[in-house]
Order: structure tokens, then sequence, then C-alpha cells
């Protein structure tokens, strides 16, 4: 029975349920590493600080997905002994399967903190989130490390549950189960995408969360989030613009077939360039009529008038009049972008293909004259071919970025946070750092 579409959307369901907690002293603590992009989409709704607190399963040898325990930070050891017994675990053993899960939970400490300790917990509300909940071993180990950790409330809050679990987690000050199914099974049943979450989704998550707080503390008044529409000859165009506080760089979204706007995958990237301070336009290059038609989905040069529009809209605007802009392109997004950077150059200063067909570009390629970075999946063979043959024809500073085992949507996972890794530190170079070296000139 599928309730989510993904943990990101199981995040934004479970918040609502926490909305009571937004803006008060809380630390919201994700699960790694499936926990962490739901715990993610809760401190952005409760303006919270967000951390992980780690935490391993230790399965039964042999039927590992069934806890007999867990380990959590600061030494916590949890027993499940009715299963020890039915399992018939020894002693021994579950020591040995202990210290085993203790190294990787130290690795995991490791990795994901990068030598930073863990957000102080003393007297704080502490939200505890992971994506589901089945046995809970992991969860009581999660919340005695709190506890310990001196955390004065506890929340456990997770998207699905059993019903029952509501009164069995005395470990708890309160246990939130957003949505409890009747007949409640394995955690992944009721999501419609629970691929395994990346190290670099939480790393990125993470990154994201700090940066946002910190411009929240700067100046969380002046930023800007919201639809908008943009006319253009005839036609209203959707889309959904972020601004931080004073935004100094925006970046363009283009695909050639108008989703660019609910794109979760374009969702998550722009995600990731607001985590970095800049702002980005998800727009929407066709209407709904035009989406079912291939030719305006191929029709470069009509997209790319219509996101010179959109960049003309944006500096009509007094709060991006002065900012650097970039245009991210996907599929043959990616063309019209090329074709409008080398029909108004002056307009952007960067930009950035995902997946995309640059090659449509075809003549404009070497008129233009903006840093590229050409973002392909290791595994899309065709695309990366035309990527590298629209490499040879452009005059800009460019290159190829293979991000390895990637298909051409980015799906497998970790892909899409690499590929959103490298847009992020590409544009933050040549836009942010760009807008600075402007100014001291």
């Amino acid at each position: 029975m599928e309730v989510f579409a993904d943990r990101r959307e199981a995040g934004r369901i479970l918040a609502a349920h926490l909305k009571f907690l937004r803006d008060e002293d809380v630390v919201v603590l994700g699960l790694p590493r499936g926990g962490v992009p739901v715990a993610a989409e809760v401190a952005k709704e409760l303006r919270a600080t967000l951390d992980v607190l780690c935490v391993r399963k230790i399965g039964v040898p042999r039927q590992l997905e069934l806890a007999m325990g867990a380990v959590a930070e600061g030494g916590i050891v949890v027993r499940e002994e009715r299963v020890l017994t039915i399992a018939g675990v020894a002693d021994s053993t579950f020591v040995a399967c202990q210290h085993a899960e203790q190294h990787v939970l130290d690795d995991a400490v490791e990795r994901f903190r990068r030598g930073r300790p863990l957000t102080n917990l003393r007297g704080r509300t502490v939200v505890i989130v992971d994506d589901g909940l089945a046995t809970g071993a992991t969860a009581r180990a999660a919340c005695l490390s709190a506890r310990q950790l001196g955390a004065a409330t506890i929340i456990l809050a997770v998207p699905v549950g059993p019903a029952e679990a509501r009164g069995s987690f005395p470990e708890a000050d309160r246990v939130i189960i957003a949505v409890t199914p009747p007949h409640f099974s394995a955690v992944g049943l009721h999501y419609g995408d629970f691929r395994p979450t990346s190290d670099d989704e939480v790393t990125v998550a993470l990154d994201e969360a700090a940066r946002r707080m910190h411009h929240n503390d700067v100046n969380a008044s002046m930023e800007f989030d919201n639809e908008v529409v943009i006319p253009v000859d005839g036609v209203r165009l959707s889309g959904h613009l972020h601004l931080p506080p004073a935004a100094r760089a925006v970046v363009l979204f283009a695909h050639g077939s108008g989703s660019s706007r609910t794109s979760p995958r374009n969702q998550f990237v722009a995600e990731v360039l607001n985590g970095a301070g800049l702002g980005t336009l998800l727009l929407d290059l066709l209407i709904p009529t035009e989406e079912l038609d291939r030719g305006f989905v191929f029709d470069v040069e009509l997209l790319a008038t219509r996101l010179l529009a959109a960049a003309h809209w944006l500096r009509a605007r007094p709060d991006t009049r002065h900012a650097a802009l970039g245009y991210f392109g996907a599929s043959t997004g990616a063309g019209a972008a090329f074709v409008a950077a080398a029909k108004e150059p002056g307009q952007v200063s960067a930009v950035v293909s995902r997946g995309g067909r640059p090659d449509l570009a075809g003549r404009y390629l070497g008129d233009v004259v903006a840093p590229s970075l050409l973002i392909v999946g290791g595994a899309d063979d065709v695309v990366v071919e035309l990527n590298r043959n629209a490499l040879a024809k452009l005059n800009a500073p460019s290159r190829v970025a293979i991000v390895p085992g990637a298909t051409h949507l980015f799906e497998e996972p970790g892909t899409l946070a690499q590929a959103a890794t490298l847009a992020r530190d590409f544009f933050v170079s040549e836009l942010l750092a760009g807008a600075v070296r402007e100014g001291v000139r």
C-alpha cells in the first residue's frame, strides 16, 4: 500500500504533524541514512537545526533484516530479548555482532560529522526522525543516546508505523506517527520510491540545512520563495522563484518538456543550489498544451527565446536587477540554454547541462562565451558522445564531467546528488565568486 511518493514527500507530510514546534528551540536528528531526507524536510518546515544521530541495527545472523538489538552514539546498546530468545542467539554471538556494528557506526560518525561535534542537545527539545518504524530497536537506541546527551524532551517522529507503537516507547516523551496503516508490514511497502539513501545525499542535506540556518540568522525576512508568472509573446509561463536574502546570483532552469517547475530532479538540484546561497527560477518553458507536441519540445529556438524573456524579467525586478545569472539545462533545455547564451552573451555568466543535448544548439555553440559544465551519466553512452562533440565546438572555458554509473535520468542511488554537487560548486565558483570579483573592480 503506497502512501508516500518518496522520503521527501514523507518528510513534508510528517512536518505538518509537528508544526506546533515551529520556531521553537528544536534540534531535528535524522537517523542515517534513510531518515535524513525525511528529517531535512521536517527541519526546513520547523526552521530548526538539522543533524544526524548515528545508530546501527544489529541483525540476527543469517536474518540480518530482523533486529536483535542496536547500537548508538555514546556507547548505547539495546537488546531485543524476545528476538534473541526466539532466534536462539548466544550472548557471545550477540557481543561479536555488536562489536562489528560498533565499528561501522564509528566510521559513519566520521563520514557524516567530518570532525565536528554533535549539535548540543542539553536542555533542548529533540525530534528524532526515521523513514518508518518497524521493530523499533534503532529508534530506542537513538532515544537513549539523545537522553544521555542531555535532551530535555524527546519526540520520536516517523511518517509510517504501527499504531500500537505510540504506547510502546517509554524511551521517548512523545511518539508521533503520521500514518498508521491498518495492516502495517514493511516500511518500504508504503513508499513509491524507497531506494537506499547514499552518503552523498546525507552530506548534501546536512550542508543545505546548515547554510539555510545561517541565511535565516542573517536576514530571513528578505527571503523570497513563491510561484511566479512570466508573460512571453501571448503565453504565460509558470515558474517558482526562490531568492535568498540579498541574492547575488540566480540560476534559471530550462527543461524542454516544460516540467522544470514540478520536476523532482530539478527541485532537488535547486535545493542544493539554494543551500549554497544561489537563487533559482524553476521555469516551465512550455504551456501544458504545447508539451504534448514533440515539435515544441525540440524547438530550441523557441525555448531559448522564452528563456531569454525570463532573464529579461529577472533584470526588471529590483531584487535581481544586479544578480549574476546562470542557466541550468536538462534534456533539450540544454540546447536552448546554449542558444540563449550565444544570442545574448551579456545576460549569462555560466551554463550547466545535466544529461542534456547541447548538440541541439548546433552553430550557436561557437558563439558561447560563458564558462560551461556538461554533466553526463557514465552509463548514458549516446549522450556522452553527443556532449563530447558539443564540447569540441565550444570556444568558452568548458569541460565534461562524468558521473560514474549514472544513466540518462540519474536515477541510480547517489548519482543525482553527485550531479547537483558538481553544478553547485561550478555555479558558486562562476557566479558568486564572479560577483565578488565584479564588485572589487
